[in-house]
């Protein structure tokens, strides 16, 4: 019983921080954004408000969404390991992407 309270309060508490992009999402789009130009962040954050939706909608009944919550984890590890192997080759932003990695991989092991 403690155990899934605890599920629980982890998955809103990682559901919000990506549901909160959803600002800087159409904050992006609104300034002129365009389908053509070679800026993936509008992609790449409609995916990360997705994923904080499903987990908060997963926060209602962990167990039933077991699915959801290890795709989750997964993803952020997989994407904290591209983060690190960019910091290799980008070593002028080598400090801004170890923080993000390390922000990603605690949000995968929680």
């Amino acid at each position: 019983m403690l155990r899934e309270r605890v599920l629980r309060v982890v998955l809103v508490l990682g559901g919000l921080p990506f549901l909160a992009g959803v600002y800087p999402l159409i904050t992006t789009i609104r300034d002129g954004w365009q389908a053509n130009k070679e800026d993936a962040t509008p992609m790449g954050v409609s995916l990360y408000v997705m994923q904080g939706i499903f987990l908060l909608l997963a926060a209602r009944n962990p167990s039933a969404h077991r699915g959801v919550i290890t795709l989750t984890a997964w993803l952020n590890i997989a994407h904290a390991a591209t983060m690190i192997v960019m910091s290799i080759h980008l070593p002028n932003e080598r400090h801004d992407l170890l923080i993000g990695s390390a922000l990603f991989v605690l949000i995968g092991v929680a």
